[in-house]
């Protein structure tokens, strides 16, 4: 029984250093894939081109290109596109790395 939990554990820890784990807080409701995102924090969970948003119980998964630059960000920053309710997130730009997250075009916001 112990070997069987200590596995699972080592699967499970290997699992999540697969995927770069990040925090960020936007600062406006926006939505992303058609969910609408309140402002406040959420850890933002990376694998491959897909995007992980959680909030407490609730996630949304979301394709994303991840490009790499030449220079760290100094703070993580986000940029949005539309105005008023329609707003959406267009990039986020990750604090601390090189890495920006590029969102798809969103239709029929």
């Amino acid at each position: 029984m112990f070997k069987k939990f200590v596995l699972a554990f080592a699967i499970l820890g290997l699992a999540a250093a697969s995927a770069a784990t990040y925090r960020v807080t936007l600062s406006q409701p926006s939505k992303v894939e058609g969910k609408q995102l309140k402002a406040g924090e959420y850890r933002l969970n990376i694998a491959d081109s897909k995007l992980t948003i959680v909030s407490g119980k609730e996630s949304v998964e979301v394709p994303v290109k991840v490009q790499n630059g030449e220079t760290k960000f100094d703070t993580t920053a986000v940029r949005y596109t539309g105005t008023g309710d329609k707003v959406s997130i267009k990039e986020i730009r990750l604090g601390g790395t090189k890495t920006t997250l590029f969102f798809e075009e969103q239709t029929g916001l």
